[in-house]
């Protein structure tokens, strides 16, 4: 097991300007496929006191975790929210991606479409015999809102969209979507529809994995938050405390509170969040003791240094795209001096990057 130290790294500053979030990767270390089996994906172990590196496995992850320690997941599910139509009129190929439903009576969706300069109110666009949709107002430049022309309940239409929409893997995989794409982007954890893209590092996880960690006493606390596009919206302005975040939806049940806090208040054990996603989540919903609380709603918080974290002890991730909001949070996780030399070591070592690639605990 190799291990790198860092330790002279590890007095960090703290930038509050996106310039220093940048880094250089090769584009065929982007991860076109998830590992196979799941547990055989690297994992880079990044301790923040010391600055060691170690270089593992997923399949190792148990050895992190002790009895009465605490794994919280996100448990949102991916639907297909590409959905490829045609306009009633030309025939002209539209690309309508759903972002969110606004009511589910009314089948009112917020999307973007693509052409978005031949989209506009009034025009309606079928996508094959059994469904179509009006367009009823421009929102953004490619975002408008829809009205599914469709009689049936609610969940019919979702079981049609199933049907007719594609796996939404990243526009970075240079790839067509493949039937197997359903169940790849897909985590174990999944349970409650609402996302257009995975909790990436969830996607690392398997029944054998996870029987591993309950059989050492790990227990496992589920929180939702629907990832939106919005999550990966370029930031485009330099001053980090003048991008907005889009709202997305969460939920946190009182039963995942009660095993969060009771690890929190404890001297002995550790809360570890799985995917920076689930961070959102838990972040967002802190009590006036520090502590989790239940809650349901809308968050747009966004993560950047300096923040204190009161919920994360140690994050699992991947590895994110340069300048985004995710790396920008992980590097107010684990430091920005570290995390660039964590990410130096894992580009030397040809780690696997971004939703199907390999991932980095941060301890």
């Amino acid at each position: 097991m190799h291990v790198a130290t860092a330790s002279r790294l590890l007095r960090h500053t703290i930038p509050h300007k996106l310039r220093e979030f940048g880094y250089g990767y090769p584009k065929e270390l982007i991860a076109a496929y998830p590992a196979e089996p799941r547990e055989s994906a690297r994992l880079m172990v990044v301790y923040r006191e010391t600055g060691e590196i170690e270089h593992r496995s997923i399949a190792d992850l148990p050895e992190y975790f002790s009895a009465g320690d605490v794994l919280v997941a996100n448990d949102t599910q991916v639907f297909p929210a590409r959905m490829v139509g045609a306009k009633e009129k030309t025939g002209a190929r539209v690309e309508v991606f759903l972002l969110r439903e606004l009511n589910a009576e009314t089948r009112l969706w917020d999307v973007i479409v693509e052409p978005a300069r031949k989209v506009r109110v009034g025009n309606k666009i079928c996508f094959g015999e059994e469904l179509s949709a009006e367009v009823i107002d421009n929102t953004t430049s490619r975002g408008r809102t829809i009205r599914f022309l469709f009689e049936d309940t609610p969940e019919a239409l979702y079981a049609l969209i199933d049907r007719v929409g594609n796996t939404p893997i990243p526009r970075y995989i240079r790839r067509d979507t493949e039937p197997e794409d359903k169940a790849r982007y897909q985590t174990v954890f999944a349970q409650h529809r609402g996302a257009v893209a995975a909790p990436a590092a969830g996607l690392h996880f398997t029944p054998k994995l996870i029987k591993s960690l309950t059989r050492k006493g790990v227990d496992i606390a589920p929180v939702t938050l629907h990832t939106g596009l919005g999550t990966f919206r370029p930031v485009e302005v330099e001053d980090l405390t003048k991008h907005r975040m889009d709202s997305e939806n969460y939920a946190i049940c009182s039963e995942s509170v009660e095993i969060v806090n009771r690890a929190l208040t404890s001297r002995e054990h550790t809360v570890t969040v799985c995917s920076t996603t689930a961070v959102r989540a838990v972040e967002s919903c802190i009590s006036a003791d520090l502590t989790l609380k239940a809650g349901a709603g809308w968050t747009d918080k966004f993560i950047f240094p300096p923040y204190e974290f009161r919920i994360t002890e140690r994050l699992l991730t991947n590895f994110q795209m340069p300048r985004s909001t995710l790396f920008i949070m992980v590097s107010a996780f684990g430091g920005i001096d570290l995390m660039r030399y964590a990410y130096r070591e894992a580009l030397k070592n040809k780690y696997r990057l971004f939703a199907f690639g390999d991932a980095m605990l941060i301890v």
